[in-house]
C-alpha cells in the first residue's frame, strides 16, 4: 500500500522491516500530551495473521502521467528500445499495456510514469522516433491510479469482478489495468478518484472497519 500511494508509511521503512522480519506498529500522531495512542495497526508477516481479509486496503496515487504511443512497429526489440532509453535516463515506468493497431504489423502502447518525469519522457521518446519509427506520442497528466491490495487474493476468486463492477456502477471508466499476485491497479480519470476509492471501500466492506 505504501508503494501504491498510501501516505502513512514510507516505502523504504516497510522494505527494511520485511527484509529483517520486524513487525511495525503504526500509531496515530493526533493525540494530546499524556493521552494513550491506542492499539494502532500492526504490519507483520502474513503467516502471523490468523484471519486474513481478501482485500485489506485501497490506495490511490495522483502522481501519474499516461504516455500513449501510436503506430509502433510490431516486431521484437521495439519495447526494449523504448524502455531501455527510459531506464538509461532513470525514468521509472509503472503500468504498461500494448494492443494491436488498425494498421497491419503495428501496435499501440500505453504506460505510466511519475508526473515530474512526463515532459522528459516525451522528449526521450521523440528523440528516439527516427530509430523506433512510431507515428505519434501523447501525454495525459489528468489521471490517477487506484489499487486494491490483499494477500487473500492469492487464494480467492472474484476480486477483480467486484472491483470492476463497483467502478462500472459509478460510471468510472478504466483506462489501464495492472495486476499482480496481491494487488489490482487501474488508471482512471483524476476527477473520479474519490468516488472510486469510496466505491471500492464499500464493495469490499472496508468502510465497516
Amino acid at each position: 500500500m505504501a508503494s501504491l500511494g498510501a501516505k502513512v508509511l514510507q516505502t523504504r521503512s516497510v522494505e527494511l522491516a520485511m527484509a529483517k522480519n520486524v513487525p511495525v506498529r503504526v500509531l496515530s500522531s493526533f493525540v494530546e500530551p499524556g493521552e494513550a495512542p491506542g492499539q494502532g495497526t500492526v504490519v507483520c508477516d502474513e503467516e502471523e495473521i490468523m484471519e486474513k481479509r481478501i482485500v485489506s486496503g485501497v490506495a490511490y496515487s495522483r502522481d501519474e502521467a499516461k504516455i500513449s504511443l501510436f503506430g509502433l512497429p510490431d516486431h521484437p526489440g521495439i519495447s526494449s528500445e523504448i524502455f531501455g532509453a527510459l531506464a538509461d535516463a532513470n525514468v521509472n515506468v509503472d503500468m504498461i499495456v500494448q494492443s494491436h493497431a488498425r494498421t497491419a504489423d503495428t501496435a499501440n502502447m500505453e504506460f505510466t510514469v511519475g508526473k515530474r518525469d512526463a515532459a522528459r519522457t516525451v522528449d526521450i521518446i521523440r528523440a528516439a522516433q527516427p530509430k523506433i519509427g512510431f507515428d505519434d506520442v501523447q501525454v495525459n497528466e489528468d489521471v490517477s491510479k487506484v489499487s486494491v491490495i490483499g494477500v487473500g487474493m492469492r487464494s480467492h476468486t472474484g476480486v477483480a469482478k467486484t472491483m470492476f463492477s463497483a467502478l462500472a456502477e459509478k460510471g468510472v471508466n478504466i483506462q489501464v489495468i495492472s495486476t499482480s499476485e496481491i494487488k489490482i491497479s487501474v488508471l482512471i480519470d483524476a476527477a473520479y478518484t474519490e468516488l472510486a476509492v469510496r466505491a471500492l471501500h464499500a464493495a469490499y466492506g472496508l468502510d465497516q472497519l
